[in-house]
């Protein structure tokens, strides 16, 4: 239960980032309970909507309803646009709201702004695997990122959170004015930019451990010879590898199901060979040791990005900011007449 006094609040960006800064160990363990929480069934996943516009195909706005049953209950809904013309407007492509239900009444408690949510969610997430995929060194030799935009810097900003560090770093990005200031950044961290490579694939082949964060809508990554280093791959967009890597390689993932869907590079790889064989197991499976990563094979994490890790730190964010008097109580925002419930 998170209120019974029939209270709304709304928590703004601004909070929710200096929360998310203070906390990235934390925020990270909390993705991985989450993800063991989901492997233990106290959640509920459904499929993510999809609403789409006949005027704008390449726009979208996906709800993620989601519940999360483990010792403090909740529920609620992710509901994020993706609409990359707004690039051309000067404002990110992303925008989002998170609501928060209270487990016992239904009622909803919160409104919180929810791109900052969801991309600290991502982050973790990846860095999560990240730790697994690479053995808990925390030490990569040559790193690339392959999309250089938000969800690229908060991977970058909850790496260097959580001690890691690199020899060299690569990047790519369609939009080299996005890749140059990216360097900048990358470089105020102490993280040497090695270069700003001509495509993915160079970035791969060149790398130890890879981040996609692009938009790609079909594979354009291809050839298993990229692999013969045997690289760790993080890859958050899900659609940029075809399906000959995917094969080639041990696969993890967040939630088969979820993962193996919407013409992901999984889905693809599903489709081709008429089965599953190919996915190693969940980041769950990794944490509690029911499945091992091959030594002399690479490895790929597909996260499909799950409505109950947007819960689990809509709520993380809202307990902090009630404590800490950061939340905006809206007075009066239920109906309630005389002392009685409005029907």
């Amino acid at each position: 239960m998170l209120n019974r006094s029939l209270e709304f609040s709304v928590v703004p960006g601004e909070v929710i980032g200096e929360i998310v800064r203070d906390d990235v160990s934390g925020i990270v363990n909390l993705i991985a309970e989450t993800y063991r929480a989901h492997a233990a069934n106290q959640t509920v996943n459904p499929a993510s909507q999809f609403l789409r516009f006949p005027k704008r195909p390449n726009a979208r706005i996906i709800s993620l309803p989601a519940y999360l049953g483990n010792e403090q209950p909740v529920s609620g809904v992710k509901w994020i646009a993706s609409y990359p013309d707004n690039i051309k407007l000067g404002i990110p492509r992303a925008s989002a709201v998170l609501l928060l239900n209270d487990s016992d009444t239904g009622y909803p408690v919160a409104c919180l702004e929810g791109s900052l949510i969801s991309a600290a969610r991502t982050a973790a997430s990846a860095v999560l695997a990240a730790d697994w995929l690479c053995g808990h060194t925390r030490r990569v030799a040559r790193i690339g990122f392959v999309g250089t935009g938000f969800i690229a810097r908060n991977i970058f900003d909850f790496l260097v959170g959580m001690q890691w560090s690199a020899g060299e770093v690569v990047l790519c990005d369609l939009e080299a004015d996005y890749a140059r200031r990216f360097a900048r950044y990358v470089e105020r961290k102490d993280w040497p930019v090695l270069e700003i490579a001509s495509s993915a694939s160079e970035t791969v082949k060149a790398c130890d451990m890879t981040v996609f964060t692009t938009t790609a809508a079909r594979p354009h990554v291809t050839g298993v010879d990229l692999l013969a280093h045997r690289p760790r791959i993080l890859h958050i967009s899900l659609r940029d590898l075809a399906p000959d890597i995917i094969l080639a390689a041990d696969n993890i993932v967040d939630d088969v199901d979820h993962c193996l869907t919407a013409d992901t590079s999984p889905h693809l790889a599903e489709q081709l060979t008429g089965g599953r064989g190919f996915v190693t197991g969940t980041i769950a499976d990794l944490i509690d040791g029911r499945v091992r990563l091959s030594a002399d094979r690479p490895a790929i994490f597909s996260p499909f990005g799950m409505g109950i890790l947007d819960i689990a730190l809509g709520r993380y964010v809202y307990e902090r900011a009630l404590a800490g008097k950061q939340a905006q109580r809206i007075a009066g925002f239920f109906p309630v007449l005389n002392g009685d419930r409005a029907s």
